[in-house]
């Protein structure tokens, strides 16, 4: 019994298989149930005492091998048929692949064209106190930017809010830097207002400043004209309207040709052919002295857009909340960009 034992460990050692059918037969053969091993424990009562040491030392040996064996070649003749039906010059396929959100190009588009005018990038934080986001700006105790119907309020005594307006990076960055200034400001920031195709409680802007001696508001106009122009093409037409801001004077609302219905009037710009997309104005005096900048000596102008609404006249939006709902049907219209 013990001859039979080496014969089939030799038997082991020499096996070398050509396939993968024939690792599988081996395994069949000597473990499987009906496989010459079960025999061999069976068999394993009528050896004499003297020889069972021996014998049960050369079944685990022959057991031991023969599983090494069947891990050594199970799956390699698999991997190599599988190797040679793989076409290893074929292109990629790229599924699902992701995309910028269409306000993140908006916004890159912005940064860069200021950039080419000498615009530097500036950020703050958004949660903001009374004074970066109010007082320093000019605005009153009555203004009514400071009700709790149009600020979100984290404490009040001191006053600590989600930003309104990225005008507070402005702020600090007066604070930190001495004129000639000329910064961008973008980020998020919050309101109070009732969501619709027009409005959000969060939203993203862009603020511009720029501040050096004899600034004038024709420096302003042809800014603005050169960033109308380079955003929405060549062919922009822009009006300035007179308005009212606490921190500039003179105040105007920008308005550019609506590209939607190519100036000729529709429900987005409410048929006057004009949408309006930014703020602006020279900054005033009181807000230069608040930052320690003597505005006898320098002027400058600033000026605040939203990205939403920059996108939304861009590439014909018509809801704004559009750009908050993750749909991935909408952002996939932007993957190319």
């Amino acid at each position: 019994m013990l001859e039979k034992v080496k014969d089939l460990l030799q038997e082991v050692e020499t096996f070398v298989p050509k396939s993968e059918k024939e690792v599988e037969d081996f395994r069949l053969d000597f473990l499987g149930k009906k496989g010459c091993l079960n025999e061999l424990f069976a068999a394993f009562k009528d050896v004499p005492n003297e020889s069972r040491k021996a014998f049960g030392k050369a079944i685990n040996t022959l057991k031991q091998n023969a599983q090494a064996k069947v891990d050594a070649y199970k799956g390699s003749f698999e991997t190599e048929e599988k190797g040679d039906e793989i076409d290893l010059t074929r292109p990629v396929a790229l599924d699902n692949l992701g995309s910028r959100h269409p306000i993140s190009i908006i916004r890159n588009e912005i940064v860069e064209i200021f950039n080419r005018i000498g615009f530097t990038i500036s950020e703050g934080p958004e949660i903001e106190d009374d004074w970066h986001n109010f007082s320093a700006l000019n605005l009153p105790k009555e203004h009514p930017a400071r009700d709790m119907q149009d600020t979100f309020f984290i404490q009040t005594d001191p006053d600590i809010l989600l930003r309104t307006h990225t005008s507070s990076v402005q702020i600090r960055y007066m604070n930190a830097n001495k004129p000639p200034i000329r910064t961008l400001s973008p980020g998020r920031v919050y309101r109070n207002e009732a969501i619709s195709a027009r409005a959000h409680c969060i939203f993203h802007q862009v603020e511009g400043l720029y501040i050096d001696k004899n600034v004038s508001f024709a420096d302003l106009k042809q800014c603005l004209l050169y960033f109308a122009k380079e955003m929405f093409g060549e062919k922009t037409k822009i009006r300035l309207r007179p308005s009212y801001f606490p921190f500039t004077e003179p105040s105007a609302e920008v308005d550019v040709s609506c590209n939607i219905c190519n100036n000729k009037g529709c429900n987005v710009c409410k048929n006057t052919g004009y949408l309006e997309i930014l703020g602006c104005g020279m900054v005033d005096p009181k807000v230069l002295e608040n930052c320690g900048i003597n505005s006898k000596k320098y002027t400058g102008f600033a000026f605040g857009m939203g990205i939403e609404r920059i996108a939304m006249l861009k590439y014909g939006v018509n809801d704004l909340r559009l750009f908050f709902e993750n749909d991935v049907r909408f952002l996939k219209q932007f993957s190319s960009l």
